[in-house]
């Protein structure tokens, strides 16, 4: 099996579609029929049969996804390798990232980075935490960057806290606050293998009941921060945001949550990579390049870089 049919067999497993894989390989939907029929031929198994709209794979096509996934990473792996013995930084980074922090600091981040060294090849990926842990752990990208606290063998590097706060439209009596609207960010189900060490939910819930012998009420629900802006904006209750969310234009009454035992709620930004991807070039220059930052927690710039 070669380059380019173990990577048509990952791009089919993971759209499912043969005219989106089809795309996605800048070849047309009869041209990649032909070549699926090749690969079944050479192995004598059949590889997918049609599903609806879709595709579903055989357990023989499973099996061979797997091995075209790792003949892809030794493919780059070695190319990375390569790349590196030439004395000039260049070369692909494969990076993670939340997605809050591909918004606020990620592109400040690159714009610099890639001013410095303009040959190097830049991938980003984003998504929800656990996501991307899994992408790190299973070699699909070079670098992380995580909220939160995972339990992790490999190289990891703080790069700043987040604090949380309690926002309303207008100040509100804090005592009366089980008895208001609560704006809740509800986020995504996690997989169980990539779960935090403490949730976030739990250490607001700890601020809670420190300070009220009852739940609050709970009626709006919303999978995004910005969208329970939005609402208390609108006077709709008060919400818990992270801090990076908020601007200086913005008209609100922020509490910051601190609990009894003067701890402040927060979130800690980490950056994540294996041992053996810091020998890469581009890698350790990156690694370098971002523990040389001073990230605010609050506002989507830098406010300092030591170079």
């Amino acid at each position: 099996m070669d380059e380019k049919d173990a990577l048509i067999l990952q791009y089919l497993y993971e759209d499912r579609v043969i005219t989106k894989a089809a795309e996605r390989l800048y070849i047309t939907q009869p041209a990649l029929s032909y070549r699926i029929q090749q690969i079944e031929n050479r192995f004598g198994v059949k590889i997918a049969i049609k599903s609806g709209k879709g595709i579903k794979f055989t357990s023989e096509g499973e099996y061979l996804v797997s091995v075209a996934q790792k003949i892809l990473i030794e493919i780059q792996n070695a190319k990375d390798h390569l790349t590196n013995m030439a004395t000039e930084v260049q070369g692909t980074l494969k990076i993670g990232a939340t997605s809050i922090f591909a918004r606020y600091h990620l592109p400040y981040i690159l714009k610099t980075f890639v001013d410095m060294y303009p040959k190097v090849l830049i991938n980003v990926n984003t998504g929800q935490s656990p996501n991307i842990m899994e992408m790190l752990d299973n070699d699909k990208i070079h670098v992380a960057f995580i909220r939160g606290d995972y339990s992790w063998d490999g190289l990891k590097h703080q790069i700043n806290e987040d604090g949380m706060s309690l926002i309303s439209k207008s100040k509100i009596d804090l005592n009366e606050l089980p008895s208001l609207q609560w704006i809740k960010y509800l986020p995504p189900s996690r997989a169980k293998k990539y779960e935090p060490n403490t949730l976030l939910e739990d250490e607001i819930k700890i601020w809670w009941y420190e300070k009220f012998n009852q739940p609050p009420i709970n009626t709006m629900s919303f999978d995004s921060y910005d969208t329970c802006k939005v609402m208390v904006e609108q006077g709709l209750g008060y919400s818990f945001i992270p801090k990076i969310f908020l601007n200086d234009n913005d008209d609100f009454h922020v509490v910051d949550l601190i609990k009894k035992n003067g701890e402040t709620v927060n979130r800690r930004s980490w950056l994540m990579y294996k041992e053996n991807y810091a020998q890469l070039r581009v890698v350790n220059k990156f690694t370098d390049y971002i523990k040389s930052l001073k990230l605010p927690s609050s506002k989507n710039q830098l406010t300092e870089v030591e170079l």
